[in-house]
């Protein structure tokens, strides 16, 4: 894999070479690359939204136009506005890692992803980041500016995997929407890179971690507070987790639900999303289906090139597939919900769901969602808050726009807690 490196600002005598830190060596998260990025000019060019779209590119009538954005009274442009202006930290510190987890056969494999850190200081508090849906390698956050990165004006420091299938496992297929797993491919990256903090001098202010991710990334923070609360909560255990809060947004939290809206609908407003859930299916959880059974021949046909290359970003692979039609996507066979092969991949995506889960949240958490999501339907979140009606859990659901301006949204209402956090923290001291 090639990581690539935006422009680097640093200056002599802040330098800090994290790659040989002598303290360092032998632990499990290892180095590969170091680069300091400089906001004070705005977000770099290798800054991406959930479309695949540059934010430096993005307006308000970008992609669909102004009628996606619907009854918003706040443009996406002006959000991204007012995200840049929090804080006062001007420099990240982007470091570039590898760390052993598992594959979909539960072997051990090599995953990479990014931390990022204020520019000579500790951070107050870790933030564990699950990104969005991304499709091609230079969207990961190992090659990328990533948009939460935002807040690491504020001080704090962000820990965001690449997930299996992109950073240096670009050349496998990425197991989409596989929830235990890329669960626990997160969640290590986090093992790996604390004890790695401490050694060269940057263990944050606070140990309790928050949790946050939008869209794909919304689900799989869920799923992620999940594996700690039932596997790594427990007092006294060596690698406990301790968790401030979590912040969710846009997420597919119910992925049969997601299907079912694709097949009765016979709409799919993101077309990617289709050879997605099938192929995480059935190759993530080992079906035995083969997707020719489900997926129309012109599409598998193209599904390694478009989808699997990781060359071609959603919005790319969208406009390629030219089609929002579920049906001219999907066999009959796979639009008929009685079909056993449907069943089965069913099932997976029950197994896959985080409201399936028998489990309660029990660290404080936002939600947010927009009613009028075009991407993940706003029944995801109608379940989520079905479901876990007595947790500790602050919903945020309106007519937000579409999925990419309730995105900018949901990082700026974090900021904004965050921010109000740490004003009422003032008022005490």
């Amino acid at each position: 894999m090639a990581v690539l490196l935006t422009a680097c600002h640093i200056r002599d005598d802040e330098f800090v070479d994290f790659a040989n830190a002598e303290a360092a060596k032998g632990l499990a998260f290892k180095v590969i690359a170091q680069h300091e990025t400089g906001l004070e000019n705005g977000l770099p060019a290798n800054c991406y939204l959930p479309d695949g779209t540059p934010v430096n590119d993005y307006t308000d009538d970008s992609e669909e136009g102004p009628q996606e954005r619907k009854a918003s009274s706040v443009t996406g442009a002006a959000i991204l506005q007012q995200l840049l202006k929090f804080g006062n930290q001007n420099r990240v510190t982007e470091i570039v890692g590898t760390y052993p987890s598992i594959d979909v056969n539960w072997d051990t494999v090599t995953l990479s992803g990014k931390v990022m850190l204020p520019a000579g200081q500790r951070p107050k508090r870790l933030i564990l980041v699950s990104h969005y849906t991304i499709c091609s390698n230079a969207e990961a956050p190992s090659n990328c500016f990533s948009l939460e990165g935002i807040l690491v004006r504020m001080g704090y420091g962000l820990i965001i995997p690449d997930y299996m299938g992109y950073g240096v496992t670009a050349k496998q297929v990425h197991p989409y929407l596989v929830m235990d797993l890329t669960a626990r491919n997160v969640l290590d990256m986090y093992h790996a890179v604390k004890p790695w903090l401490k050694a060269v001098g940057m263990e944050p202010e606070q140990p309790e971690i928050m949790l946050m991710g939008y869209s794909q990334g919304g689900a799989n923070t869920m799923a992620v507070e999940h594996l700690i609360e039932t596997e790594y909560w427990a007092d006294g255990d060596p690698q406990q987790v301790k968790i401030h809060r979590v912040f969710a947004g846009g997420g597919p939290y119910d992925v049969k639900a997601t299907y079912e809206r694709f097949v009765n609908t016979d709409t799919a407003s993101y077309p990617v999303a289709v050879p997605l859930v099938v192929q995480g299916m059935i190759l993530g959880n080992n079906l035995d289906i083969k997707m020719t059974d489900l997926m129309q021949p012109w599409l598998y046909d193209h599904l390694d090139e478009w989808v699997n290359s990781k060359r071609y970003t959603s919005g790319q692979i969208n406009g390629l597939i030219g089609t929002k039609v579920t049906h001219e996507m999907l066999t009959d066979e796979a639009m008929d919900q009685t079909s056993w092969k449907v069943s089965e991949l069913q099932k997976a995506m029950v197994q896959n769901s985080i409201t399936s889960y028998n489990w309660i949240p029990e660290a404080p958490v936002y939600i947010a969602h927009s009613m009028d999501d075009e991407t993940v339907p706003f029944a995801n979140a109608a379940h989520a808050k079905s479901k876990w009606s007595n947790a500790n859990i602050t919903y945020n659901f309106g007519h937000y726009g579409g999925h990419v301006q309730t995105c900018l949204r949901f990082i700026y209402s974090v900021q904004s807690l965050l921010e109000q956090e740490e004003e009422e923290r003032r008022q005490y001291e």
